[in-house]
């Protein structure tokens, strides 16, 4: 069956936006990208810091209320509803629920070819890049780093923390159908 969608799941500062745009390179035919960042930039304003919404706390624990999951689900259907029209897809994931966020995104895939792809990068790393970005509450990358992963099941996974960008890339692209 061919690959219709790509979720890369991994922590904040773990290298996946990084891989998402080699991705885009080195795969044969267009892929759309799309990612948590965007979901959360698209948010009203008032719900990005709200109890509703989603909070990040001082040490960069995230936590995120019902108005978040609601238009997480409808975000998630449609990104489903165009990978089911034709379009390629590739979603840049938290899974700040381990399984049960990835099980959300089952529920939305219906049949959809899909490749898991687990984003891991070693906590200090993940740190690093997380202060040198600027634009994280810092802990988030060391608070994120395995949580995300608690009981995931992949196709495949990468490893960012010795890896670049493009040699996750062509790793996961080898892999789609």
């Amino acid at each position: 069956m061919t690959t219709q969608m790509i979720i890369l799941n991994g922590g904040s500062s773990s290298g996946k936006t990084g891989i998402v745009r080699c991705l885009q390179a080195v795969l044969p035919d267009p892929w759309l990208a799309f990612g948590a960042d965007s979901f959360v930039d698209a948010m009203p304003a008032r719900m990005q810091a709200s109890d509703a919404g989603i909070e990040i706390a001082a040490d960069g624990r995230v936590s995120v209320g019902a108005e978040f999951r609601a238009l997480e689900a409808a975000w998630g259907e449609g990104i489903v509803a165009m990978a089911g029209a034709g379009a390629r897809i590739i979603v840049d994931e938290v899974f700040l629920g381990g399984a049960e966020s990835q099980q959300r995104w089952q529920k939305a895939l219906g049949g959809l070819a899909v490749l898991w792809v687990g984003v891991r990068c070693e906590s200090d790393v993940a740190a690093g890049r997380e202060i040198a970005r600027g634009d994280r509450a810092w802990g988030m990358a060391a608070s994120q780093a395995d949580t995300v992963h608690q009981s995931v099941i992949y196709d495949l996974e990468v490893d960012t923390t010795r890896a670049e960008s493009l040699v996750c890339a062509r790793t996961i692209a080898a892999h789609v159908s």
